[in-house]
Formats: C-alpha cells, sequence, structure tokens
C-alpha cells in the first residue's frame, strides 16, 4: 500500500496494490501498522471506532457534510462502483483553508482518503450504483452536524454529471457564507 498527501493539508491518499489472477482480485484495504508508522502515531488506526456503507444511485450527491465540535477524522473508500469525491478544508488556521480537491474513488484500483477533522466531505454516483465505506474515529453524533449546499456558487464544486437526486436535508443546506461566519 502506498500513502501519499493530497494537496490539501494533512489529508492523504492511500492506494492498495491488488493482486489479481483469473479468479479476480484480493487487496488489503487497510493496514493500521504502516497507516500509524506513515503519520508517526502509533496507535491512531485504533482510534477508528465506526464503520458505515452508503449506496447511491447515478447521479445522486451526498454532501456536502462536515462536523462541529473537535470534528470527526474518517478514512473513505468506494467498495463498488465509482464516485467523485470532493473535500472542502474549514479549518481557518489551516493553509489550506476554504480550498477543495476531488478524488477519483472505485473499485478498480481502490483507493482511499484518510480525511482529519475539519473537512466538509461529499462524492457524487458516477456509476448505476457506488456503495462508499467510511471509517469514522467516533460516534455519530447528529447535534455536530454541518452541512453546506452542493451547488453553492462560492465553492462551485464541478460535479462531473447532472445531479439526478439529493436528500431532502441537503436540499435545505446553507449556502458557504452562512456556515462560514458560524465556524471558531
Amino acid at each position: 500500500m502506498r500513502i501519499d498527501a493530497a494537496d490539501l493539508v494533512d489529508v492523504l491518499v492511500l492506494t492498495p496494490s491488488p493482486f489479481r489472477d483469473d479468479r479476480g482480485l484480493f487487496t488489503r484495504t487497510f493496514d493500521a501498522e504502516l497507516f500509524d508508522a506513515h503519520l508517526g502515531s502509533p496507535g491512531l488506526s485504533a482510534t477508528f471506532l465506526q464503520d458505515s456503507q452508503s449506496r447511491s444511485v447515478q447521479g445522486v450527491v451526498r454532501g456536502m457534510h462536515g462536523r462541529s465540535g473537535r470534528g470527526e477524522a474518517k478514512l473513505v473508500r468506494c467498495a463498488n462502483g465509482a464516485v467523485l469525491d470532493v473535500l472542502v478544508d474549514i479549518r481557518r488556521h489551516s493553509p489550506t483553508f476554504g480550498r477543495q480537491q476531488s478524488f477519483l474513488l472505485d473499485d478498480n484500483d481502490f483507493r482511499h482518503l484518510y480525511v482529519p477533522p475539519g473537512f466538509l466531505h461529499g462524492f457524487q454516483a458516477l456509476t448505476p450504483t457506488a456503495d462508499v465505506c467510511y471509517r469514522i474515529d467516533r460516534p455519530h453524533d447528529p447535534s455536530e452536524n454541518l452541512a453546506v449546499a452542493h451547488d453553492d456558487p462560492d465553492l462551485a464544486i464541478e460535479w462531473p454529471l447532472p445531479v439526478t437526486i439529493i436528500s431532502a436535508q441537503d436540499a435545505r443546506a446553507p449556502r458557504w457564507a452562512d456556515v462560514l461566519i458560524q465556524l471558531p
């Protein structure tokens, strides 16, 4: 497994090395020892407490979501299909504050992301179905939910497909400018 830094500060891209043969493939999707060694933080991987999975149909956008308070670290990967995954740095004192970066996550190369606390996260399903798996470092607390409209003109996220479905909650999400004034 290769671990590379993304353009956004503290975000990591983890790329496994699948073994492929006539049966199909086998890949390690996470290696705690390698992850901890890369970050120089023995035991950090043990802080991941909860795994979740979503399934979306083509064109669906889920996001842009984040957490207030101390935030939430996560590992994100696409186990089936393909998604365009988008991150926005909302850490006021970060050198990449307000910047976004997009990543193609799919079931071909199994690349996944380490997203530290302090980011908005969202994705669009690019294939007929897409399964996204999340591993987070603390139990989900709905009272800390943050959301920004997926089509906010200030963020100007370029979704590659027409947006077919968003949740009612995401449709009511505020603009980036409104969330910005609430950030510490």
